[in-house]
């Protein structure tokens, strides 16, 4: 285990803490790779499911995802506490980081208090991590933030136990007994074909099939209710932009993590394809927000099927990507 530590920015708060711990319990891994391995790469458009009143819309697994999978996946043992209360929580930290173990937190943006005022919204789900403590301020690593933050313990508690969808309970993990001499390069092919297999589910609200079920709810959309449709448009493009890296970010964070595995014994040739066309959808899904943004500004001028129609080219770009992927 690493004694020193250093701080480090990332595309996304899950995958880079994980990257992090793992990297100073002693198992050096990329954040592509922790993505990757995984298989976090998704898309869900659940209608039934609300969040702020709008649908849930996920480019990603589910949050807890990569926490619990990377244990699976890689054979390791982590240590994972949830809380009735502050005082408990706050007493197992603090023992914690008195012992010098880096642990990862679940928290809600809205009550951190270094995040700036117009970055802050409803969502329990960031990740961040903790390594010290000043007298009543913890010493955090927030991946999404160039520096490391003082946080003052009455207000990290606040955050650690929100209430609401995804609700923290003060969650707080860490890896332990780390397994040597993976096998990688069978570890890394089975993660790639369970990710294409979510990916091409015949489930019409997942994978691409999701991202073309939501195109089409796009393309019906009136302008006749403003107030709504803006509500709608900004709440894609916050699910999409905002939470974690959002869906065009997470499509090149897959692509590193495919030009990585280059290094194991698997057709570089597909992967080498496949990354490309996971780029293309990335672009692609920058574009589509963007036109959202317009569209929400513009309400008179909303066109949804424009819209509609560059999500099903990300789409295509997807399905294309991970049949290949499936082949391995």
């Amino acid at each position: 285990m690493s004694e020193k530590f250093e701080h480090s920015q990332f595309a996304h708060c899950e995958s880079g803490v994980v990257s992090t711990l793992l990297t100073h319990y002693g198992l050096k891994l990329s954040e592509p790779m922790v993505f990757g391995l995984t298989s976090s790469l998704s898309f869900v458009f659940l209608p039934i499911i609300k969040l702020n009143n709008m649908p849930l819309i996920a480019y990603r697994e589910l949050p807890k995802n990569i926490v619990n999978k990377v244990s699976r996946v890689l054979g390791i043992e982590i240590v994972k506490k949830t809380y009735k209360n502050g005082i408990e929580a706050n007493k197992d930290l603090t023992k914690f980081v008195e012992e010098k173990k880096l642990v990862g937190l679940q928290t809600s943006v809205f009550y951190l208090p270094y995040f700036p005022k117009d970055m802050r919204f409803h969502f329990n789900a960031h990740n961040l991590l903790v390594y010290g403590k000043e007298g009543s301020n913890y010493k955090v690593s927030d991946p999404v933030f160039e520096e490391a933050v003082l946080c003052d313990e009455k207000e990290l508690t606040k955050a650690r136990f929100a209430k609401g969808v995804f609700a923290p309970k003060g969650f707080m993990y860490y890896p332990k007994n780390i397994p040597s001499n993976l096998d990688f390069s069978s570890i890394v092919k089975k993660a790639i074909k369970k990710n294409a297999k979510s990916m091409l589910t015949p489930f019409p609200y997942a994978g691409v099939k999701g991202m073309r079920t939501l195109a089409k709810k796009i393309s019906k959309l009136s302008s006749k209710d403003a107030r709504y449709l803006k509500n709608y448009l900004t709440h894609i493009v916050r699910m999409q932009e905002e939470i974690g890296t959002g869906g065009g970010g997470f499509r090149f964070l897959y692509a590193a993590f495919l030009k990585e595995s280059k290094q194991y014994d698997i057709n570089q040739e597909v992967l080498d394809e496949a990354s490309s066309l996971l780029v293309k959808s990335g672009n692609t899904l920058r574009e589509f927000a963007l036109l959202c943004v317009e569209a929400s500004k513009k309400i008179e001028k909303f066109d949804g099927s424009k819209i509609a129609q560059k999500l099903i080219e990300a789409s295509k770009y997807e399905e294309e990507a991970f049949k290949l992927l499936k082949k391995i």
